[in-house]
């Protein structure tokens, strides 16, 4: 079960449940795959409302490793939510505000209703 106090979000994913969680680690790397200077940098891209896919990948394989599963980005790709593209969307709003603190009288770095995942 996931701990939203803890930033953990629990999605099913190819029809298994699991749970996903930015530590630290997973955020060092999504700055580094995403080309963010820092933290703040980070947050900012995603307020901006606009996801394409490949940033989804990264962000869910990032989630998942952080709460321990070896997954690779080519196999998190692969894999399918209910929802589809939809619910990988709604997958990544939720993971992004669970670690921004969202609901808790924060500001959220997530949108309220992310937009259907973007290119390729």
């Amino acid at each position: 079960m996931a701990n939203r106090h803890r930033g953990e979000v629990a999605a099913e994913l190819d029809g298994r449940p699991r749970r996903l969680v930015l530590t630290l680690g997973a955020l060092a790397e999504l700055e580094d795959a995403l080309g963010a200077e820092d933290l703040v940098a980070l947050a900012e891209r995603f307020s901006r409302g606009r996801l394409a896919a490949r940033d989804a990948i990264r962000i869910v394989a990032a989630g998942l490793r952080g709460a321990g599963e070896s997954v690779t980005d080519e196999e998190v790709a692969c894999m399918t939510t209910p929802g589809g593209a939809a619910g990988f969307a709604r997958l990544v709003g939720e993971l992004i505000a669970a670690t921004f603190g969202a609901g808790e009288g924060g500001a959220s770095a997530a949108p309220a209703n992310p937009p259907p995942p973007q290119g390729a």
